[in-house]
């Protein structure tokens, strides 16, 4: 599918426009960075993190607003899009902090909306404290069950629970479990509470670990531009490599450095997706390179700058689709994906656009720089032009 055809647009011509938005955008990157550095997630800072569903809508402000009155340092509380799910994050800065926040988080949640009347919460145990809390009251009750029949009941009353999105919202439920009994049903209304939340997770993260998280993600990062760096070279020449590898390095800073203007955190999903637009920005730039090497060799006597335009232009339907195709997709994430999903979705659509126009305006200028400084204009690289045969002679003869 072409939707554009025989088009002749003279993209080197409007090259400095694009790449004086570049500089903009990376010295406003920089100078964010150096005023604000950059704002990172738990993953590379160090914090707990804990996952909570609740019955009904979750109230969000409630329960940052009492946090924030506990904890210390910043606080995050994000509900996912369309599910009454909360994701709750604290900033530690000492691993001895660790226990102690998420025990304060806890508590904090068990105060708001623990079990009534000081009654247990049966959505927030694990089999063994509910076991330690039905012992006696089953006993006074007259319900004749040994050590292992308590502990199988109380775990097939957690399965189902656990089977039933974790929460459960009267003791009735429970009566389809093997073991409860109507007996058992009513020691259980008498005891013990069924709160609005549930704990689904709780994620720790030491700081030692995430400055660890954070040079590896760098690291990674350096090691795919390295290699592709390599690649290309050796795939096309050692100018093509330093020009794609400069094109991404730029697509890289000016998205973090988005980042940074915008106050949005860096975390391991962040990295995924950055490592992501390497990989597409680096494909897209091949096409156009790999058309450019091929129109060398059937073009010969044309400037290096017609004969990137002429590239350019031929593999113009192929970008608009597929970035334009990619870009909706990423476009979708970043308004209907909710809290947990923008960073990566953010990452994504920034990326996409830069990287399209950087292969064109960024990494295709780096050629003609290379063959102007070389003092010629004329593409290196073209192929001898080749022998007339004896019929070709023949035939311009007649």
């Amino acid at each position: 599918m072409e939707l554009f055809k025989n088009t002749n647009f003279d993209f080197l011509g409007k090259k400095w426009p694009f790449i004086g938005l570049s500089l903009v955008l990376t010295a406003a990157g920089f100078i964010s960075i150096g005023m604000k550095g950059m704002r990172y997630g738990i993953d590379f800072k160090g914090g707990a993190q804990m996952s909570l569903r609740f019955a009904q809508e979750p109230p969000v402000q409630q329960i940052r607003s009492a946090l924030e009155s506990k904890l210390p340092g910043e606080i995050s509380v994000q509900q996912i899009s369309g599910k009454p799910e909360v994701l709750i994050g604290t900033e530690i800065k000492d691993e001895k902090e660790l226990n102690a926040n998420r025990q304060l988080i806890d508590e904090t949640l068990r105060g708001m909306f623990g079990g009534a009347d000081g009654k247990f919460d049966l959505n927030n145990s694990s089999s063994t404290e509910l076991a330690d809390r039905l012992r006696g009251p089953l006993q006074q009750a007259g319900v004749p069950l040994s050590e292992q029949d308590l502990q199988d009941l109380c775990a097939a009353i957690n399965g189902y629970r656990a089977d039933h999105g974790g929460i459960l919202r009267s003791a009735d439920e429970l009566s389809g479990v093997k073991g409860v009994t109507p007996k058992v049903i009513e020691v259980l209304k008498a005891n013990v509470s069924f709160g609005p939340f549930t704990i689904l997770s709780t994620e720790v993260v030491g700081p030692k670990i995430g400055d660890e998280l954070r040079r590896q993600a760098v690291l990674a990062t350096l090691y795919a531009l390295g290699g592709m760096l390599v690649y290309i070279a050796f795939r096309f020449e050692w100018i093509y490599g330093v020009a794609a590898v400069v094109a991404v390095f730029h697509d890289t800073l000016i998205t973090i450095g988005l980042f940074s203007l915008f106050n949005k955190p860096i975390s391991l999903t962040v990295v995924a997706a950055l490592l992501t637009l390497v990989g597409y920005s680096m494909n897209d730039t091949i096409v156009v390179f790999d058309r450019i090497r091929e129109n060398l060799k059937m073009v010969r006597r044309e400037s290096l700058e017609n004969v990137i335009n002429l590239s350019v232009n031929q593999t113009l339907s192929r970008t608009v689709l597929t970035s334009g195709l990619t870009l909706l997709t990423a476009l979708a994430l970043l308004l209907f994906g909710g809290d947990v999903l923008n960073g990566f979705s953010f990452a994504l659509v920034a990326g996409i656009i830069v990287g399209t126009y950087s292969s064109v305006f960024v990494a295709s200028p780096i050629l003609v720089f290379w063959q102007n400084f070389r003092g010629t204009g004329k593409p290196a690289a073209a192929a001898p032009a080749p022998r007339e045969t004896a019929g070709q002679r023949k035939a311009v003869r007649g």
